[in-house]
C-alpha cells in the first residue's frame, strides 16, 4: 500500500517581499522580489512528503490555464501522482498574492477559483483506497466540499481502511465548527493551528480544546503552535507539549503549517510514537521557514533526523 494521498486545495502563490505598507492609489512601490511558487495545502503537503521520502498523490481541482499547468508540472517534477487531479473547464486555477512583511509574517489575497468548485463527486475513492493515509487539508477553503459533503468523504475514506487525518485553514466566513463537525467522528488525527482550534472549539486551554474535539469523536488531536512547537493529546489521554527548534532564523513562513503536517504524517506512516512524530514535524516546519516558498527548504527523512540529533534532541 502506498503512503499518503492529500485531498484538498492547490494554489499558485505569487509572493511579494518585503512589503511594509500598500502604495497609494496610482502609486508604485518597489520591493525586493516578486516570485511564483506552488502552494495550497494539498499540493504543498504532497510535495513535502515526496521530498521527505513518502509515496504520495494529490486529489483536487485546477483550471485549464497557465497556473494549472505550472502546478501540475511542479507535482510531477516532485514525483507526486496526479492522475486523480480534476481539471475544471470553466474555472481558473486558484491563486493567492502573498504579501510578506519585514517581520517575515504573511498576509494573503486569495481567489478560490477551481478550489471553490471542488466537490465530493470529484474524489476518486477507488484511487484513494490504494493509500495508507488520507489527508484532508485546506478545509474551510472549499465551499463546495466543506461541511456535510466533507464529512461523507472522510467517512468513506475511513470505511475503505485509510488512516484519516485533517488540517484546517482560516475560516473567513466564521462558521468554524459547522464546517468540520460532520467529519470529526471519522478522524484518526485532527491537526489545526492553535488559532483555528480555539475558534472551532470555543475554548482557549489546549487540553480543553482537545477534549472538545475528542467528544465529537476525534481519536488524536495535534495542535500546531508555531514557534512554540506543538501540543498532542492521544486517544488514551496522554499529553505532550513539544518545543520546536529556534536556532534557525525564519525567512518566510508560507507553508510552515503544511510542512509540519507532512512531517507528522511521515511519522504516522512509519509507525512512530506520537511524541516522536511531533519532534520530526517541528523539524520539517523549521526547514520550511528557512527559505522562501512553501516547499523549498524541505529535506529528506535522513537529513531531517540528522538535524534533530545535531540539536541534542532524543531520537
Amino acid at each position: 500500500m502506498k503512503d499518503a494521498v492529500c485531498i484538498g486545495i492547490l494554489v499558485a502563490d505569487v509572493i511579494s517581499k518585503p512589503l511594509i505598507k500598500l502604495p497609494g492609489k496610482g502609486k508604485l512601490m518597489p520591493i525586493d522580489s516578486i516570485s511564483l511558487h506552488s502552494g495550497g495545502c494539498a499540493l504543498s503537503s504532497a510535495v513535502d512528503m515526496s521530498i521527505i521520502g513518502l509515496d504520495t498523490a494529490v486529489v483536487g481541482k485546477i483550471g485549464n490555464d497557465g497556473f494549472g499547468s505550472y502546478l501540475t508540472n511542479v507535482l510531477k517534477e516532485a514525483g507526486v501522482e496526479t492522475k486523480a487531479l480534476s481539471i475544471g473547464k470553466g474555472s481558473d486555477t486558484s491563486a493567492s498574492v502573498v504579501v510578506v512583511g519585514d517581520d517575515s509574517e504573511r498576509s494573503f489575497i486569495h481567489c478560490f477559483g477551481a478550489n471553490g468548485e471542488f466537490c465530493y463527486e470529484d474524489i476518486d475513492f477507488n484511487f484513494i483506497k490504494k493509500y495508507k493515509i488520507a489527508f484532508f487539508t485546506g478545509v474551510n477553503l472549499m465551499p463546495s466540499l466543506d461541511g456535510a459533503p466533507l464529512g461523507t468523504a472522510v467517512k468513506k475514506a475511513k470505511e475503505l481502511g485509510c488512516i484519516t487525518v485533517m488540517d484546517t485553514a482560516w475560516d473567513a466566513s466564521g462558521r468554524w465548527m459547522d464546517l468540520v463537525e460532520d467529519s470529526l467522528p471519522y478522524l484518526d488525527y485532527f491537526m489545526p493551528s492553535s488559532d483555528e482550534a480555539m475558534n472551532i472549539s470555543g475554548k482557549e486551554d489546549l487540553s480543553d480544546i482537545a477534549d472538545v474535539f475528542m467528544a465529537h469523536g476525534v481519536k488524536n488531536v495535534v495542535i500546531k503552535l508555531g514557534k512554540e512547537g506543538c501540543y498532542i493529546k492521544t486517544h488514551n489521554k496522554n499529553e505532550y507539549l513539544i518545543p520546536t527548534f529556534l536556532n534557525i532564523k525564519p525567512v518566510e513562513t508560507t507553508g510552515a503549517g503544511d510542512a509540519f503536517s507532512s512531517g507528522f504524517i511521515t511519522g504516522i506512516s512509519k509507525g512512530w510514537p506520537l511524541d516522536k512524530c511531533g519532534i520530526f514535524a517541528n523539524a520539517v516546519g523549521t526547514f520550511s521557514v528557512s527559505q522562501i516558498g512553501a516547499s523549498t527548504g524541505i529535506k529528506s527523512i535522513e537529513e531531517t533526523i540528522k538535524f534533530i540529533k545535531s540539536q541534542n534532541r532524543e531520537w
